[in-house]
Protein backbone atom coordinates (compact mmCIF):
# COMPACT_ATOMS: atom_id res chain seq x y z
CA UNK A 1 0.00 0.00 0.00
CA UNK A 2 1.23 3.47 -0.95
CA UNK A 3 -0.18 6.93 -0.60
CA UNK A 4 -0.17 8.63 -3.99
CA UNK A 5 -0.69 12.37 -4.35
CA UNK A 6 -1.72 14.21 -7.48
CA UNK A 7 0.77 16.91 -6.54
CA UNK A 8 -0.28 19.81 -8.71
CA UNK A 9 -2.11 22.04 -6.27
CA UNK A 10 -2.86 19.50 -3.54
CA UNK A 11 -3.49 21.32 -0.25
CA UNK A 12 -2.95 18.17 1.86
CA UNK A 13 0.57 17.04 0.94
CA UNK A 14 1.93 17.67 4.43
CA UNK A 15 -0.97 15.84 6.08
CA UNK A 16 -0.44 12.81 3.82
CA UNK A 17 3.30 12.83 4.52
CA UNK A 18 2.69 12.93 8.30
CA UNK A 19 0.25 10.01 8.07
CA UNK A 20 2.67 8.03 5.93
CA UNK A 21 5.42 8.56 8.50
CA UNK A 22 3.13 7.48 11.31
CA UNK A 23 2.10 4.25 9.53
CA UNK A 24 5.43 3.64 7.77
CA UNK A 25 3.93 3.83 4.28
CA UNK A 26 5.67 5.05 1.13
CA UNK A 27 4.42 8.21 -0.58
CA UNK A 28 4.52 8.91 -4.29
CA UNK A 29 3.96 12.50 -5.40
CA UNK A 30 3.41 12.98 -9.12
CA UNK A 31 3.62 16.58 -10.24
CA UNK A 32 4.55 18.84 -13.11
CA UNK A 33 8.18 19.88 -13.52
CA UNK A 34 6.81 23.39 -12.88
CA UNK A 35 6.53 22.36 -9.21
CA UNK A 36 10.08 20.99 -8.89
CA UNK A 37 11.41 21.34 -5.37
CA UNK A 38 14.82 21.06 -3.75
CA UNK A 39 13.22 20.75 -0.32
CA UNK A 40 14.56 17.79 1.65
CA UNK A 41 12.02 15.03 2.31
CA UNK A 42 12.28 11.75 4.24
CA UNK A 43 13.40 8.67 2.30
CA UNK A 44 9.87 7.27 2.10
CA UNK A 45 8.78 10.18 -0.13
CA UNK A 46 9.33 9.73 -3.87
CA UNK A 47 8.65 12.26 -6.60
CA UNK A 48 7.90 11.73 -10.25
CA UNK A 49 8.07 14.89 -12.31
CA UNK A 50 6.26 15.10 -15.63
CA UNK A 51 6.46 17.61 -18.46
CA UNK A 52 4.24 20.66 -18.51
CA UNK A 53 0.90 20.19 -20.17
CA UNK A 54 -2.61 19.09 -19.58
CA UNK A 55 -3.07 15.68 -17.99
CA UNK A 56 0.60 14.61 -17.97
CA UNK A 57 0.53 13.94 -14.22
CA UNK A 58 -2.83 12.19 -14.52
CA UNK A 59 -1.64 9.71 -17.13
CA UNK A 60 1.52 8.99 -15.16
CA UNK A 61 -0.49 8.35 -12.00
CA UNK A 62 -2.69 5.88 -13.88
CA UNK A 63 0.43 4.12 -15.17
CA UNK A 64 2.02 3.92 -11.70
CA UNK A 65 -0.97 2.47 -9.82
CA UNK A 66 -0.68 -0.70 -7.82
CA UNK A 67 -3.48 -2.58 -6.12
CA UNK A 68 -4.40 -1.16 -2.67
CA UNK A 69 -2.81 2.25 -3.28
CA UNK A 70 -4.63 5.24 -1.86
CA UNK A 71 -4.79 8.23 -4.20
CA UNK A 72 -5.49 11.83 -3.24
CA UNK A 73 -6.67 14.05 -6.08
CA UNK A 74 -9.17 16.80 -6.70
CA UNK A 75 -9.39 15.83 -10.39
CA UNK A 76 -12.68 14.07 -11.18
CA UNK A 77 -11.38 12.95 -14.57
CA UNK A 78 -8.36 11.25 -13.02
CA UNK A 79 -10.59 9.66 -10.38
CA UNK A 80 -12.82 8.22 -13.11
CA UNK A 81 -9.78 6.67 -14.82
CA UNK A 82 -8.60 5.08 -11.57
CA UNK A 83 -11.87 3.52 -10.42
CA UNK A 84 -11.17 0.24 -12.23
CA UNK A 85 -7.63 -0.08 -10.78
CA UNK A 86 -8.45 -1.63 -7.36
CA UNK A 87 -7.28 1.52 -5.57
CA UNK A 88 -9.09 3.92 -3.27
CA UNK A 89 -9.38 7.51 -4.40
CA UNK A 90 -10.08 10.51 -2.18
CA UNK A 91 -10.65 14.20 -2.66
CA UNK A 92 -8.81 16.49 -0.23
CA UNK A 93 -12.20 17.20 1.39
CA UNK A 94 -12.17 13.56 2.55
CA UNK A 95 -14.86 12.27 0.20
CA UNK A 96 -14.12 9.01 -1.55
CA UNK A 97 -14.72 8.82 -5.28
CA UNK A 98 -17.03 5.89 -6.00
CA UNK A 99 -18.40 4.34 -9.21
CA UNK A 100 -21.94 5.30 -8.22
CA UNK A 101 -21.10 9.02 -7.78
CA UNK A 102 -18.47 9.74 -10.43
CA UNK A 103 -20.92 10.33 -13.30
CA UNK A 104 -22.73 13.12 -11.45
CA UNK A 105 -19.40 14.75 -10.51
CA UNK A 106 -18.22 14.65 -14.12
CA UNK A 107 -21.56 16.07 -15.29
CA UNK A 108 -21.29 18.95 -12.80
CA UNK A 109 -17.75 19.65 -14.02
CA UNK A 110 -18.92 19.67 -17.63
CA UNK A 111 -21.86 22.02 -16.93
CA UNK A 112 -19.57 24.39 -15.00
CA UNK A 113 -17.14 24.43 -17.92
CA UNK A 114 -19.92 25.16 -20.37
CA UNK A 115 -21.19 28.01 -18.20
CA UNK A 116 -17.71 29.55 -17.99
CA UNK A 117 -17.30 29.18 -21.76
CA UNK A 118 -20.56 31.10 -22.18
CA UNK A 119 -19.16 33.92 -20.03
CA UNK A 120 -21.06 33.12 -16.86
CA UNK A 121 -19.32 33.18 -13.54
CA UNK A 122 -19.28 30.11 -11.36
CA UNK A 123 -18.27 29.80 -7.74
CA UNK A 124 -14.76 28.63 -7.04
CA UNK A 125 -13.82 26.39 -4.15
CA UNK A 126 -14.06 27.72 -0.62
CA UNK A 127 -10.77 28.46 1.15
CA UNK A 128 -9.25 25.31 2.66
CA UNK A 129 -9.28 25.68 6.45
CA UNK A 130 -7.52 24.03 9.37
CA UNK A 131 -10.81 22.32 10.19
CA UNK A 132 -10.85 20.90 6.62
CA UNK A 133 -7.29 19.58 7.14
CA UNK A 134 -8.30 17.89 10.41
CA UNK A 135 -11.38 16.36 8.78
CA UNK A 136 -9.25 14.96 5.93
CA UNK A 137 -6.67 13.60 8.40
CA UNK A 138 -9.36 11.89 10.51
CA UNK A 139 -10.88 10.18 7.48
CA UNK A 140 -7.53 9.08 6.07
CA UNK A 141 -6.44 7.74 9.46
CA UNK A 142 -9.53 5.52 9.60
CA UNK A 143 -9.08 4.36 5.99
CA UNK A 144 -5.39 3.52 6.46
CA UNK A 145 -5.98 1.70 9.76
CA UNK A 146 -8.83 -0.30 8.23
CA UNK A 147 -6.79 -1.25 5.14
CA UNK A 148 -3.80 -2.25 7.29
CA UNK A 149 -6.07 -4.39 9.48
CA UNK A 150 -7.50 -6.11 6.41
CA UNK A 151 -4.02 -6.68 4.95
CA UNK A 152 -2.76 -8.08 8.26
CA UNK A 153 -5.74 -10.44 8.44
CA UNK A 154 -5.10 -11.62 4.87
CA UNK A 155 -1.43 -12.25 5.68
CA UNK A 156 -2.35 -14.25 8.79
CA UNK A 157 -4.61 -16.52 6.74
CA UNK A 158 -1.80 -17.43 4.30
Amino acid sequence: MRLVIDGDGSPVKEEVIKLAGKYQLPVLIVTSIDHFTTKEYPEFIHFIYVDKGADGADYRIVKEMKENDIVVTQDYGLASLLLSKKVRIFHHNGKEYLPETIDSLLTQRYIGGQMRKAGKRTKGPKPFTQKDREHFTDIMTRVIENMLKIAKGANNES
